[in-house]
């Protein structure tokens, strides 16, 4: 399988990125299997890095392939199939204790992004009821996530290429293998 990961630079050796709280799944190295969703993290991430370098980052994306079945022989993977009582609550206790180290090696889920991932705030200060959120979750276009949580697993994750995102085009076309 194909896997992307949005940057503002090439990134051959992945790492479990502990620096950023409120992730959805935990600190982890984060990818996706759609390459729309690789270009907006790989926007924002080089947006974010220039303000704090203040000099110009360019999107990139990088490729990889990964062995899911070879995976699960040896690691924990949780797969979480749509935006269900157990994600949200997962999601909800990953954003909300900074410590909280779950037992998976990998986890599939989606993404609580735009107005998912401000109902899940919304949770979290007690506005909604949970049951609210996962309501109004369904009519929200929601993407996936597939997050690297130990580095043991790295392994079973091949670095194919990087590619820079020029405006809303990737460079030279298609990422497509």
């Amino acid at each position: 399988m194909i896997l992307y990961h949005g940057s503002y630079m090439e990134v051959r050796k992945p790492e479990i990125i502990t620096s950023e709280v409120g992730r959805d799944f935990g600190f982890g190295f984060y990818t996706t299997d759609l390459e729309e969703q690789a270009v907006i993290w790989a926007k924002r991430r080089a947006m974010l890095a220039q303000r704090r370098k203040g000099t110009p980052c360019k999107p990139v994306i990088n490729l990889y392939e990964w062995n899911e079945e070879e995976t699960a022989m040896t690691f924990e993977i949780k797969r979480f199939m749509g935006s269900s009582m157990e994600w949200l609550n997962f999601v909800v206790k990953c954003r909300s204790e900074l410590h909280y180290q779950h037992d998976y090696d990998v986890v599939i889920g989606n993404i609580a992004q735009g107005n998912t991932g401000e109902m899940i705030s919304y949770v979290m200060q007690g506005i909604m009821h949970k049951e609210d959120a996962l309501k109004r979750m369904n009519f929200d276009r929601i993407h996936n996530q597939i997050a690297f949580c130990r580095k043991e697993v790295f392994h079973n994750l091949e670095f194919i290429k990087s590619i820079e995102v020029e405006g809303d085009q990737i460079k030279n076309g298609s990422l497509s293998c």
